[in-house]
């Protein structure tokens, strides 16, 4: 069993309230395993397997093994162990890892609440083209929380993960343009990233794309 698929990670989807910002920012969402991972029954099957790839330092047997845990897939869910593997994933530079790591850190789930680590670990994924590491960076720098908010740095975390697709980026970037926050003021792009936020399929774009047109 070499381990070629991996588990996704988490995506995180919130909103930016304006004319401040959201004050419950980051949210788990529902998980999927790529069409190639094995049926939760295989992979009950083969924990052990796994189990000893990721002691022998695989890292992509270790972010699945987090990932297991996290979710409770073929094992009995525990957020301390997710963490634990998901950590020493990270520290091999699994983006995912960091990722989820990132998430957990903000949420307090497994580990003690740290949004300085969050932010830490958010960064490093986010250094490797992790789409939802962005977005995630933005919202906190929104907030405020484990770093100094800086609704410039947010705008900057948000561009880079609206130009990667992301939906709510995209939306919150819109935001930010229509009411001139850490951007200058400019209603035609903000329009136009709302457009492409309703064209990424996110209805709150697509709310916000015809409110704008409607002034």
């Amino acid at each position: 069993m070499g381990l070629a698929h991996k588990c996704k990670p988490k995506h995180t989807h919130s909103r930016l309230a304006m004319p401040l910002p959201k004050t419950s920012f980051i949210r788990k969402t529902t998980l999927f395993l790529v069409a190639a991972m094995l049926s939760v029954s295989v992979m009950a099957a083969d924990f052990n397997q796994m189990q000893r790839l990721a002691n022998q330092g695989d890292a992509n047997a270790q972010y699945n093994l987090g990932y297991m845990y996290d979710e409770g897939e073929g094992v009995q869910q525990d957020y301390a162990k997710a963490a634990e593997w998901y950590q020493k994933a990270a520290n091999q530079g699994d983006a995912d890892a960091q990722s989820n790591l990132g998430w957990m850190y903000s949420e307090g789930q497994g580990v003690r609440q740290d949004y300085a680590k969050a932010a830490e670990w958010y960064q490093k994924a986010a250094n490797q083209g992790h789409a939802g590491a962005p977005f995630n960076l933005g919202l906190i720098y929104s907030e405020g929380q484990g770093v100094r908010q800086d609704y410039a740095k947010a705008a900057e975390w948000y561009q880079k993960a609206a130009n990667q697709g992301h939906a709510g980026a995209q939306s919150n970037l819109g935001v930010m343009y229509e009411y001139g926050t850490g951007v200058e003021q400019n209603i035609i792009t903000a329009k136009e990233w709302f457009g492409k936020s309703c064209d990424s399929g996110d209805q709150d774009g697509c709310d916000k794309y015809r409110m704008l047109n409607q002034k």
